[in-house]
């Protein structure tokens, strides 16, 4: 090991200066420290599908939502408050007015705010398709675990084809949320009347009084992306 002849902190720091002011370093700048992700954030994002891991819930009425929920929470280990009984949210729109990327903001909302969160998403064709009887699969314990989940999203409602069958299947689950009163965040693409008749008047008088409504209006936002692309790619 190669020793150093001993220098005087003057000028050892002189020194030190002189090399952070050529590496275009201010010696005498703040240190500023960046803060460690969140932990929950992380995880709860590694869950999140890759389009919407930036997601914000943006509408006053969301973060409306996520404020209450987050509020009623109980609290846990380390003083963090956790998910408790509360209202659910309906968020109805047309295509591409950002129903899905509302729903993920305010599940990310949820773990910055330090909300310690079991959530499940899933589209309801996907739901249909899980929990259809097939040889080997126990379809009833994943209803249960659906029913019992602390959070739920439940995406695109009313859009898969409806037959008596997937009537049942979202009756059982959305009455036994409505009974435990968890909160479930649902998307659709109709309107009150028009779910009424895709579901049934039983899921539709639950939904009616379970959750919050909110409503996104204005041009399909995917279009518009896909539009602004096609006139960059022109322009250059």
């Amino acid at each position: 090991m190669r020793d150093h002849d001993a220098q005087p902190v003057g000028g050892l720091a002189r020194r030190l200066a002189s090399i952070l002011a050529a590496r275009g370093q201010d010696p005498t700048a703040e240190p500023t420290y960046e803060p460690e992700p969140l932990p929950a954030l992380q995880m709860g994002e590694a869950r999140i599908p890759a389009r919407y891991q930036g997601a914000v819930a943006d509408h006053p009425a969301v973060a409306a939502w996520v404020r209450e929920v987050a509020e009623a929470g109980r609290p846990g280990p380390q003083g963090a408050p956790g998910l408790a009984e509360g209202r659910s949210l309906l968020i109805v729109g047309t295509t591409g007015t950002g129903k899905t990327h509302q729903a993920y903001g305010a599940i990310r909302s949820l773990l910055i705010a330090g909300v310690r969160l079991r959530w499940k998403a899933i589209t309801a064709a996907d739901l249909y398709a899980e929990l259809r009887p097939r040889p080997g699969h126990d379809g009833e314990r994943e209803l249960m675990d659906l029913a019992r989940c602390p959070l739920l999203i439940i995406d695109d409602l009313g859009a898969a084809k409806n037959s008596e069958w997937t009537e049942e299947i979202t009756m059982r689950l959305i009455n036994r949320r409505y009974n435990a009163m968890l909160p479930t965040l649902i998307t659709t693409n109709l309107g009150m009347a028009d779910l009424r008749t895709h579901i049934g008047d039983r899921v539709a008088s639950r939904l009616t009084e379970m959750t919050d409504r909110v409503i996104l209006d204005g041009p399909d936002r995917r279009r518009a992306l896909a539009a602004e692309r096609f006139r960059a790619s022109v322009a250059n």
